[in-house]
């Protein structure tokens, strides 16, 4: 297993639930075994104790209660896949029968953020523990990008009182990720909530002084006192070592992969954030999802086809779902918005739901603070269930107020 989270966790539990014994070896580049990461823009940075990143299970449970050897803090930098061998960043070779790719993503970065302190990209914990610090220290704070993750810290920096600006280039942020009506919802959410965004402009440089940051400036010209920037601008799949490989990617890097999760090279599997997976529900949409739900489940299933013998591998049976907290509001998210008209039901906001719809069928369910919706609505996109139903069902919901709705602390 080629990666410290929870994908490769995942598979190593599921392999160890058939029965199997044979050798397992998890290679991470992080120091610490696989931990639970959207916590970091969420509950890590706000106000008060600090609420500790804890492993999934401790290394020494990895190896005595699951029987893996663990190498953490080492990148694996090449693969010879005819020899089926692995080249490590500390000079070793490793020796595989089955290999899974679980390796996560990259945040991108802009130029010059990583010489300036105080400019931060939130991937790992560390990233987490440095920009809580200088919400700590009460920092004048500029997200790089109106996503999902600069959205959760904005709303942490913003319940701590402090000053919060967010800039992105798109007119509407989140438009090719949900829509243009639900990015117009999330700039709502933004402004009533008192954060300052501005759109249609980009960074052109950080200004700083003895190498921290003191402003961010912008393609207009104007510049943005800051202490602490969060660039939020997506991520990149970590498959750098892979180029030169027989592995088939993307574009983007992902790797190209089947409903199975098996790779172009025999003997290789791929599970989570690195994965464009072909889905039967969306008429063989090949998605790459970089979500918790996600990683889980393809980690799963990808770890008992690496060790199956003879007969049918397992296929992907879930759809795309992730979750997301800003100001109180809580958006779930569920399908796929890609090639689909979407129509808001409700008040255009909180206790609204939005449906997206391909032809006659429901593929995909955004609602904001209405909990108790989305997985009745998933149930019908896993059906494959019609338009006409799944509009009857939203709009009875939010005509007569049912649904549970969800108070998070202000």
């Amino acid at each position: 297993m080629v990666g410290g989270g929870l994908a490769g966790l995942r598979a190593i539990e599921a392999v160890r639930g058939t029965g199997w014994r044979g050798s397992l070896t998890l290679v991470g580049a992080e120091d610490h075994p696989p931990y639970d990461r959207p916590p970091l823009s969420k509950s890590f940075l706000a106000e008060g104790p600090l609420d500790q990143v804890t492993p999934f299970r401790s290394t020494v449970q990895l190896r005595e209660e699951l029987g893996t050897d663990v190498i953490l803090g080492t990148r694996v930098e090449g693969v010879d896949t005819d020899r089926r061998s692995l080249q490590l960043s500390d000079g070793r070779r490793l020796a595989y029968d089955s290999l899974l790719v679980a390796t996560g993503s990259n945040a991108r970065k802009l130029d010059g953020q990583d010489s300036v302190s105080g400019v931060v990209g939130l991937r790992t914990d560390r990233d987490a523990a440095e920009v809580r610090r200088h919400l700590d220290q009460g920092a004048r704070v500029v997200i790089v990008g109106a996503g999902f993750v600069g959205s959760e810290v904005a709303s942490a920096a913003l319940q701590r009182g402090l000053h919060v600006t967010i800039i992105d280039s798109e007119p509407v942020p989140l438009t090719r990720s949900v829509g243009r009506q639900v990015g117009e919802m999330c700039v709502d959410l933004h402004r009533a909530a008192g954060v300052e965004l501005r759109t249609e402009v980009g960074v052109a440089s950080f200004a700083s002084r003895g190498g921290r940051l003191t402003g961010v400036v912008l393609t207009d010209g104007s510049e943005l006192p800051a202490d602490l920037a969060v660039v939020g601008i997506g991520a990149t799949p970590a498959t750098h070592w892979l180029t030169n490989s027989d592995v088939a990617l993307e574009a983007d890097g992902g790797i190209v992969c089947g409903d199975d999760l098996a790779t172009s090279v025999p003997g290789i599997w791929a599970a989570g954030d690195v994965a464009h997976v072909p889905y039967e529900v969306f008429g063989g949409d090949l998605l790459r999802v970089e979500h918790w739900t996600n990683a889980a489940e393809q980690g799963a299933i990808a770890g008992r086809n690496a060790i199956r013998g003879e007969g049918d591998p397992e296929k992907i049976s879930g759809i795309p779902y992730f979750w997301s907290n800003w100001y109180g509001h809580r958006l779930q998210f569920v399908g796929t918005s890609l090639r689909t008209e979407e129509v808001v039901i409700g008040p255009g906001g909180p206790g609204s739901v939005v449906l997206y719809r391909r032809g006659d069928r429901i593929v995909g369910a955004l609602t904001i603070d209405r909990g108790g919706d989305i997985m009745k609505l998933r149930r019908r996109i896993v059906a494959r269930g019609s338009w006409d139903e799944a509009v009857e069902f939203a709009t009875a919901r939010v005509e007569d107020g049912s649904g549970t709705k969800q108070t998070l602390p202000a």
